[in-house]
C-alpha cells in the first residue's frame, strides 16, 4: 500500500533523447576591427574636429547571437548537430547642433552564421532525478547573408552644416565567408523533455574584400586604401534550452 501511495516523481529520472531541438542566446564580443577602424576615421574628420567638438560615435564590441538548432544523438557520448542563428550589432548617435536640427549616425553589422559540428560528451554526473555531463564540442560555420552598414541622415541641417557633413548618405557592403566555432560546457537534464546547455563559445569568421551592395566593386579603407573586410569573431556565454522529441 504504501509504494502504491509514493508520488510518482520518486521513480523519475533524467530523460536523455536521441533527438532534439536547441533554441539559444549567446551574449559575445564581437571583433569588428576594419568597420571600427571607419568609425574612428569618421570620429576623426567629421564629428569631433571643431567648430562641431561633438562626442564620438562608439565603437562596436558587443553584440547578442540568436541561433536554434537540431541535436542528434549518434551514439551515448556523440552528437551532431546543424543550425542556424543571427547575429547583429550596432552603434549609433543622434546630435543636435541646433534647433530643429538633427544628424544621426549609425553604424551596424548583421550576419546569419549556419553551422554544423559535433560535440563528444564525458561521463555523466547522476544526483536522483538529475543529470550533468560534460562536453566537447566544435564545427564549421558559413558566414551568411553578412553585411556592414554606414549611415549619415541629416534633417532640417542648413546649407553650411549640410556642406561640411557631406549631406545625408548610407554604405552599405555585403560579403559572405567560412569560419569555425569550438565549444566547451555542461549539459544538464531533468526528469522532463527539457534540458538546458550552459557553455563557452569561441566563433572565428573573417570576410574579406567587402563589396558595395549597389555597385558590386571592392570597398576600401579610407586611409589606407586596402580592402575592407568583415570581422564578427569573438567569445561568448552560450545559454540554450533543448526540446526533446
Amino acid at each position: 500500500m504504501g509504494l502504491l501511495l509514493l508520488p510518482s516523481g520518486v521513480f523519475a529520472a533524467a530523460e536523455v533523447h536521441r533527438f532534439n531541438i536547441a533554441l539559444s542566446a549567446t551574449p559575445t564580443s564581437v571583433n569588428a576591427s576594419d568597420l571600427n577602424d571607419v568609425i574612428d576615421f569618421y570620429n576623426r574628420t567629421v564629428i569631433t574636429p571643431p567648430p562641431r567638438g561633438y562626442d564620438p560615435l562608439d565603437a562596436i564590441g558587443f553584440s547578442w547571437l540568436f541561433g536554434g538548432e537540431v541535436r542528434y544523438f549518434a551514439t551515448r557520448n556523440l552528437a551532431i548537430n546543424a543550425g542556424v542563428g543571427q547575429l547583429r550589432s550596432q552603434s549609433s548617435k543622434e546630435y543636435l547642433p541646433a534647433l530643429q536640427q538633427s544628424i544621426d549616425v549609425r553604424a551596424s553589422l548583421i550576419s546569419v552564421p549556419v553551422h554544423i559540428g559535433a560535440a563528444y560528451y564525458l561521463q555523466p554526473y547522476n544526483q536522483g532525478d538529475f543529470q550533468a555531463r560534460l562536453f566537447l564540442g566544435g564545427g564549421l560555420v558559413s558566414y551568411t547573408h553578412s553585411r556592414s552598414e554606414f549611415q549619415q541622415t541629416l534633417a532640417g541641417a542648413d546649407s553650411a552644416t549640410t556642406a561640411q557633413l557631406g549631406g545625408s548618405f548610407k554604405l552599405t557592403n555585403t560579403q559572405d565567408g567560412p569560419g569555425y566555432y569550438g565549444e566547451a560546457g555542461v549539459h544538464m537534464f531533468f526528469a522532463s523533455r527539457y534540458s538546458v546547455v550552459l557553455s563557452g563559445l569561441l566563433r572565428s569568421g573573417h570576410m574579406s574584400r567587402l563589396v558595395d551592395e549597389r555597385t558590386g566593386n571592392v570597398v576600401r579603407d579610407p586611409e589606407s586604401g586596402k580592402p575592407l573586410s568583415l570581422d564578427v569573431s569573438g567569445i561568448g556565454l552560450r545559454m540554450a534550452v533543448i526540446i526533446g522529441l
